[in-house]
């Protein structure tokens, strides 16, 4: 016998990444702008690391506009063949996002490598107002997904991106001051390091994130030695197992167990009324969007195929 139990934003209203679907759209809007600008002042000012800065935009936005194009997939209803509908489709993006940052960030890296060797005479000054108006805008960007990043993998990766390319920004100012104040060319290069050594890290570890939910680990935040004592602490629980609790998307955690229930209880007090107990239970302590559970008799766990346990 199954029960689900329902609570959080992205079973009513969509995935957590569909809440944030017009602030994604203005950031993109934000980045691309931003973008074509720094592209024409790193010509002219033949800064590396502004170029640098707007091809890390030029990837946030091919990143952003995955992130909205998989909250049309995600928000599209569940089949009978595809029982959760598109949900991990934001998944599959935030991971190509992280292909997209790590790319991005070995290229930088590479590129700067490449200025120590070859030396370039940098425009400090152009360079200045370019970057002041590329940090400008990512600040606003960073405000607008700000919430949005805790909710959601999707979102974290857009954020982290326009994060990358504010600090980017700032490493890009910071170099073009010292060249128009000390003549040091290599400040450039530098700053292209810096700004490629910040994507890398960021982006592990939002990787690793990605990763545990494709692999269908237990979601970060709850602790199934916990939520296994929680259910055997109920009155007539004798054992549970076939404990499972995966995310299906960001906000979508769900959970399911095999609970067994002496038959004293179960007479007592119905199939209904335990099941009610036990969403209660995780209802109250954990955050599971779905949670499905199978009361079962004292010995019947022997019976069931080998693969179950």
């Amino acid at each position: 016998m199954g029960a689900g139990h329902d609570h959080g934003h992205a079973h009513h209203g969509g995935t957590a990444t569909a809440a944030y679907r017009g602030r994604l759209r203005i950031a993109l809007s934000i980045t691309l702008t931003v973008m074509v600008v720094e592209i024409v002042g790193g010509i002219m000012a033949d800064s590396l690391a502004l170029i640098a800065d707007a091809t890390h935009m030029a990837t946030d936005a091919l990143g952003l506009g995955m992130a909205l194009l998989a909250i049309q997939f995600a928000g599209r209803p569940a089949t009978e063949n595809r029982t959760f509908g598109y949900a991990r489709a934001e998944i599959l993006a935030a991971l190509a996002n992280c292909l997209l940052l790590l790319g991005v960030g070995g290229y930088v890296l590479f590129e700067a490598i490449q200025r120590f060797i070859t030396p370039a005479e940098t425009a400090g000054g152009l360079t200045i107002a370019f970057g002041v108006v590329g940090l400008v805008a990512n600040m606003i960007s960073l405000s607008l997904l700000m919430r949005g990043q805790q909710d959601s993998l999707n979102v974290r990766g857009a954020f982290l991106e326009v994060m990358a390319d504010a600090l980017g920004s700032l490493a890009v100012i910071v170099a073009a001051v010292l060249i128009l104040t000390t003549g040091w060319q290599a400040a450039d290069p530098i700053a292209s390091l810096v700004i490629g050594l910040m994507i890398v890290p960021r982006t592990v570890k939002l990787l690793r994130e990605t990763l545990n939910v494709l692999l269908e680990s237990a979601p970060k935040n709850v602790d199934m030695a916990e939520v296994r004592s929680h259910i055997l602490a109920l009155p007539g629980v004798e054992d549970v197992h076939d404990l499972h609790a995966w995310t299906i998307t960001s906000g979508m955690p769900v959970l399911s167990a095999h609970v067994v229930v002496s038959t004293e209880t179960l007479n007592a007090i119905g199939n209904e009324k335990m099941l009610h107990e036990l969403q209660g239970c995780l209802g109250d302590h954990f955050d599971v969007e779905h949670c499905t559970f199978q009361l079962e008799p004292i010995g019947h766990a022997e019976h069931e195929a080998k693969l179950c346990h």
